[in-house]
């Protein structure tokens, strides 16, 4: 017999393990301890918001029955050696997935990278810190799994309408993901398990017959009477296929020029722009356990911050508790942070965006770039924050009492920044309607988090590709280009998702627009 149960326990008194659950549960049921004789967690959750905190179970107890055996198994994928090939373009989790879904229906992916492929594009990200030197097709944006690969590795999203969550976490799990990410609320992954699932996901594709093409970077779409007939690569080789799946991620900014150059439609669209703020994260435990000590059981704590501020939206951004702050500059002469966590979510400190909404009408100043006007601010504010951090990739940096009070910090305490940091007049230099608005933000924040605010925290800049400023636009019905049949633009470079989990729906859903546009042909 199966029967379904739902508790709120201690969370500090709790885990996951059976020992742990089957007394309680058996004392819910008013049974035997011994006739339970499994439990599956089909979900879990954290209520933090008074003591004690609650954790929040939803279980499938199995009672004198044993559950059907499930191991993760390797899915067995069609050989597609010989099958018609289809161009995707970009090893993030939008083409990865766009490639798995193809070969499942029976055609050949030709993946083109420019970057590295991971165990190579970890050492350019270590010189990143060492020399301060960035290779712009190899760092933390570009290469074998995108800028998911080196992050915290979130799974969460509201996309649920899309597509199959469930189905997308289970490629993970059968690549090596715990399987604790079928059932928690917020699954993460972690920057030190995601480069071998990354790679395990290639060793499925090539397997099956699809290819990788490492370091080919597309400088041309091949164009016939607005239909796609294949790409140009930076050597001089054409590739042809039928389809091509555009799946570049929203640093890939030649690759909106390229576009542009071709008068392929583009749309320029909002986003947000701001900075990267680190407290230590005892004091992001103390806020949201209410001073209780987090012990082994409770996870590092997160937080989740959005209001109105001068009439518009401050919102924090990728919070990695646990984290580390990252360079994430694709060129020389930029200073761009980011955030990433390990699985265990260890480390002293706590990072987040903290970032406002850029519209379109603030963009006046870079009206004659047309589609590509965020582009250029985006560009610009990254090139200010590289000439206030010292002009290396050290970044410029302010206590955040400091920049909220308008004044330069005479000293700065230890952060997690590995290139370091140098006091700035951050609040000077942003754009006065960002530096405001984040400035009234961060005081609403103090408000619903009581000590958010405090000389020890520090806020870096900058925080500026929280999403892309172009859409490449696209028919709702079959996902294509509005313009150019045959291609298909896919995942957060074409402005359609955010996050890992979302991008991978889209790029399933695009190999399936694929497959429905090739059966028309």
């Amino acid at each position: 017999m199966q029967q379904q149960v739902s508790l709120k326990l201690n969370a500090q008194k709790t885990d996951d393990s059976f020992n742990c659950l089957c007394p309680v549960v058996a004392e819910q049921l008013q049974i035997n301890i011994e006739r339970i004789k499994h439990i599956k967690i089909e979900k879990k959750s954290l209520d933090a918001r008074r003591r004690p905190i609650l954790v929040n179970y939803t279980l499938l107890v199995f009672i004198d029955e044993q559950p059907p055996k499930e191991d993760i198994q390797p899915k067995i994928y069609k050989k597609v050696d010989h099958a018609k090939p289809i161009i995707i373009v970009g090893t993030g989790p939008a083409g990865l997935f766009a490639a798995l879904k193809l070969i499942e229906h029976g055609f050949r992916p030709l993946i083109f990278e420019r970057g590295k492929e991971v165990s190579e594009r970890k050492k350019d990200i270590a010189l990143i810190s060492r020399n301060e030197e960035v290779n712009a097709e190899s760092n933390y944006c570009f290469g074998e799994g995108g800028a998911g690969t080196f992050s915290d590795g979130k799974l969460y999203t509201r996309s649920s309408k899309r597509g199959n969550i469930k189905d997308v976490l289970d490629v993970f799990v059968r690549h090596g993901a715990p399987e604790s990410i079928m059932y928690e609320a917020h699954p993460h992954l972690g920057t030190d398990k995601l480069p071998e699932i990354i790679k395990n996901i290639r060793q499925t594709i090539i397997a099956a017959g699809g290819e990788f093409y490492f370091e080919r970077k597309i400088t041309q779409l091949l164009i016939e009477d607005e239909e796609i007939k294949g790409v140009q690569l930076h050597n001089g080789d054409k590739v042809e296929a039928q389809a091509v799946v555009l799946a570049t991620g929203h640093s890939a900014r030649d690759v909106y020029q390229m576009l542009h150059e071709q008068h392929i439609a583009l749309e320029a669209k909002p986003f947000a722009v701001g900075v990267r703020v680190e407290h230590l994260q005892e004091l992001i435990d103390n806020i949201q356990y209410h001073g209780l000590k987090r012990g082994e059981n409770l996870p590092a704590a997160s937080y989740s911050l959005v209001c109105q501020a001068n009439g518009r939206g401050v919102f924090s951004f990728c919070m990695c508790p646990g984290g580390f702050i990252v360079p994430s500059a694709t060129t020389n002469t930029q200073v761009v942070v980011n955030g990433m966590s390990p699985s265990k979510r260890n480390s002293p400190y706590a990072n987040s965006g903290i970032v406002t909404e850029v519209r379109l009408e603030d963009l006046k100043e870079f009206a004659k770039y047309g589609p590509l006007a965020g582009l250029y601010f985006q560009e610009q504010l990254e090139n200010m924050a590289w000439q206030n951090g010292g002009r290396q990739q050290t970044a410029p940096a302010q206590r955040l009492t400091d920049f909220i009070k308008g004044k330069i910090s005479g000293s700065l305490p230890q952060i997690s920044y590995f290139p370091g940091c140098v006091s700035s007049p951050v609040h000077m230099w942003l754009p006065g309607f960002v530096g405001s608005s984040l400035k009234e933000g961060f005081k609403r924040f103090d408000n619903l988090m009581h000590g958010f605010v405090t000389a020890e925290a520090v806020v870096l800049g900058v925080e500026s590709r929280t999403s892309s400023s172009v859409r490449i636009p696209r028919n709702q019905e079959n996902m294509q280009h509005v313009q150019i049949k045959g291609l298909f633009p896919c995942g957060e470079g074409a402005g359609y998702a955010g996050g890992i989990t979302s991008s991978a729906i889209d790029g399933q859903n695009v190999a399936n627009a694929v497959v429905n546009f090739l059966k028309q042909a």
